[in-house]
Parts: C-alpha cells; sequence; structure tokens
C-alpha cells in the first residue's frame, strides 16, 4: 500500500538510484498521475522530466477497460483478444482514436504549450505510471519508445498485475515495480491517497522540472 503519488515515486526512485549522475538520463511519465510518481524519481537521481501523451481507447460503454491506446507520436497498440472477444466494431476503433488524437492536441497545448516531445533518439528513457492494469498506455508508450531509437529503456511503475508485469518486463530493457498482486483490483485500490490530477498540476510539475533544468545549465 502507497500513501500517494509522491511515495510511490520515492519508493520506485530508490531502485533506480543507479541512474543517479548519469548522463542522458530521461525520466518520462504517463500524465496525469504518472506526473506525480515521476517528478519524485527525477528529483532523487538528477535526471530532466517530460511527459509522454498517451490515450486510452476505452471498451464501449466501459471507458476504463482498454482495448487499445493512442500516443502523441500518433502510434496506436490495440488488445486484440479483448476487441475479438467484445465484437468491437473498426468504425468505433476509428472515431476513439479520432477521439483521443483531438485530446492529445489539446494536452500537449495545456502541458508544453504547444512544443513537440523532444527528439529522445540515444537516450536512456525512464517510463513511469502510477500503476497499471492491462497496461494499454504503457504498451503503446513503449511501442512509441521503440520508433525513436533510444539507447535504453527502464520500464518503472508501483503496482501491476501478475500476467501485465511479465508482458512489460518482455518489451522492456528493465522493468522495475514494487508490487504484483495475485489477486489485482484497481491501481487506486493500493493507495490510500489517489485522488485525481489535474492539467493544472501536470503543466505546473512540468514548469518546474524546466526551471530547474535551466537552473542547472547556469550554475
Amino acid at each position: 500500500m502507497f500513501t500517494d503519488r509522491r511515495d510511490a515515486g520515492l519508493q520506485l526512485a530508490e531502485k533506480l538510484k543507479h541512474y543517479k549522475g548519469c548522463q542522458g538520463v530521461l525520466v518520462l511519465a504517463l500524465p496525469r498521475g504518472g506526473a506525480v510518481t515521476g517528478l519524485e524519481i527525477a528529483r532523487a537521481i538528477g535526471a530532466p522530466l517530460d511527459v509522454l501523451i498517451v490515450r486510452k481507447i476505452g471498451f464501449p460503454g466501459e471507458p476504463e477497460l482498454a482495448i487499445g491506446a493512442v500516443s502523441e507520436r500518433g502510434v496506436v497498440a490495440l488488445n486484440q483478444r479483448i476487441i475479438s472477444y467484445g465484437g468491437v466494431s473498426k468504425k468505433y476503433i476509428e472515431d476513439e482514436i479520432s477521439a483521443q488524437k483531438e485530446e492529445i492536441v489539446r494536452r500537449i497545448r495545456r502541458y508544453r504549450g504547444g512544443k513537440r516531445l523532444e527528439k529522445l533518439e540515444g537516450k536512456t528513457i525512464i517510463l513511469v505510471d502510477d500503476g497499471v492494469a492491462t497496461g494499454a498506455t504503457m504498451k503503446a508508450a513503449i511501442a512509441t519508445l521503440k520508433e525513436e531509437r533510444i539507447e535504453r529503456l527502464s520500464v518503472a511503475v508501483p503496482v501491476s498485475p501478475l500476467e501485465t508485469a511479465d508482458e512489460l518486463r518482455a518489451m522492456a530493457d528493465e522493468f522495475v515495480c514494487l508490487c504484483t498482486p495475485s489477486d489485482f483490483m484497481a491501481v487506486g485500490n493500493y493507495y490510500r491517497d489517489f485522488a485525481q490530477v489535474t492539467d493544472e498540476e501536470v503543466a505546473e510539475i512540468l514548469k518546474e522540472s524546466e526551471a530547474s533544468k535551466e537552473g542547472d545549465k547556469n550554475a
């Protein structure tokens, strides 16, 4: 059980101490909740922080059940097993992808003032979220990063179901997870405080990280 997202980030940072002081490391968080967790990791290891915006594609009538996800780079990852089992139509998926791309554009404006994500080639990426269930958004994020020619990928999450953890471990160079309950429920069940993170909070976190980067340059 984690007190809140900050606590989860601090605990993850302990497992990622080997990156402290390393050059070319970037912490990439999945907003919104992952930004809070990612900030603590970035602070602890002295690395910059940014977000990789990925939007979940929900099952018809059950938006929390992910059938896939789309990233800000346009990469789409779909769970064909759920799509086939639920008989989800191609048109529904296309409409959802289009709607989520519009939301991604809005968030890029809100979080980064419309700026694109920086070039990631050759970097070591620590990809962070506050927890995963089906892992759809994380898988779309990983698929995006695979196309970016990064040097190394470490995926760090506080909690994950066993099956999803095994899938993510196979997709990354390093997988750090603090808790893999066999009777996994919702991510929020493993936090005392799992209050929703706002767009404003994410924007402030990135502003703080940017200011810290500028301070390091001028030091």
